[in-house]
Formats: C-alpha cells, sequence, structure tokens
C-alpha cells in the first residue's frame, strides 16, 4: 500500500515460497519476502523499512508524520501480536495451547486499538498513517480467520476501521490480480 500510495514505480514479481526463484536467493540470503532492490543494487528485506523507503520518495498525506506511540504499536503488532496471530492462524502446529488461548493473548492488542479507536478515526489520529498502513495487514489476517466470531466480536470500531480499509481505492488498487 505505501508504494502504491507513494506513488513509486517498481516491478513486482510473484514469488512461490516452495520453488523460490534463484534471484531471490543470489539478492537476498533469508529468501523471505517481501525483497525490494533498488536501482542502486541496495536490497531492503523488511517490509516496514520498505515502506519507510517509499514514503521517504513521496508522502503526500504525511503518513510519515507520526509519534512515539505510533512506533511502539507498530512494535507491538510486529513482534507479541504476531507471534500470537501466527499461533491462532496454525493452531495445529502449536499444540501446547488451545487456538481460543492464542486468539485471547492476541485480543490485549486488538483491545489497545479499539481503544484509540474508539477516539478517533485511525490508529494515531484523525489522519490514516503508517502506523495504519503498518497494522491493517495483520488485523486483516486475524480477522479473516474466524470471520463470524471477528465480525460479532466486541471489537466494533476496529471492524469498522478494517472494512474502511478494505473498500478504499488504494487498497483495491493493491489487491488487483
Amino acid at each position: 500500500m505505501a508504494i502504491a500510495y507513494a506513488g513509486v514505480s517498481v516491478e513486482i514479481r510473484e514469488v512461490e515460497l516452495k520453488n523460490k526463484p534463484e534471484h531471490l536467493l543470489v539478492i537476498s540470503p533469508k529468501a523471505t519476502v517481501p525483497v525490494l532492490q533498488l536501482i542502486n543494487g541496495a536490497v531492503i528485506e523488511e517490509s516496514l523499512d520498505i515502506m519507510h523507503w517509499a514514503l521517504m520518495q513521496h508522502d503526500p498525506e504525511h503518513w510519515l508524520h507520526f509519534n512515539i506511540e505510533a512506533n511502539r504499536l507498530i512494535q507491538w503488532n510486529d513482534g507479541e501480536f504476531k507471534q500470537y496471530l501466527d499461533r491462532y492462524k496454525y493452531a495445529d502446529r502449536y499444540p501446547d495451547f488451545s487456538q481460543v488461548y492464542y486468539r485471547e493473548q492476541a485480543e490485549v492488542f486488538l483491545t489497545e486499538l479499539e481503544t484509540r479507536l474508539m477516539h478517533s478515526m485511525y490508529l494515531c489520529g484523525d489522519n490514516f498513517s503508517l502506523a495504519d498502513a503498518a497494522i491493517f495487514p495483520f488485523i486483516r489476517q486475524f480477522a479473516s480467520v474466524d470471520k463470524p466470531w471477528f465480525r460479532l466480536s466486541v471489537f466494533k470500531a476496529l471492524n469498522n476501521w478494517l472494512q474502511a480499509i478494505l473498500a478504499t481505492e488504494l487498497f483495491a488498487l493493491v489487491m488487483a490480480k
């Protein structure tokens, strides 16, 4: 979303993770996606770093104008929340606890987001920011695990936020096959 929003031209290549192309393995020994190779040969291997790079090229609505709280939310999302999200999505791979247990652990983060969204349109105020763009894909994944549960959950503001982003032209643009 950040690349499309910034209007930066890049070549997108689909990668089948079970059959990673040789070029990916050459430029990125981690062989994780996404990976962005710049014209000068530099390689950016982390989603958030790619988002920062794109927004440094062009940021018309000031997504990068965020505060310490936004950074804290992104770190929480990318750390503890993602860990529980993965276990919630693939609970059969993590039999130490039930899927419900993993969901409940993830709900601590969701509660923080819900509280914020009860007081503002977006996670860090009334303007869409990097925090929204960085966290949105993970909330989308979480909601997809059990759509009926999420839709009926106590997370009404979070549901509305998610649906609003899903309905944007920007999301439609980046999800076009």
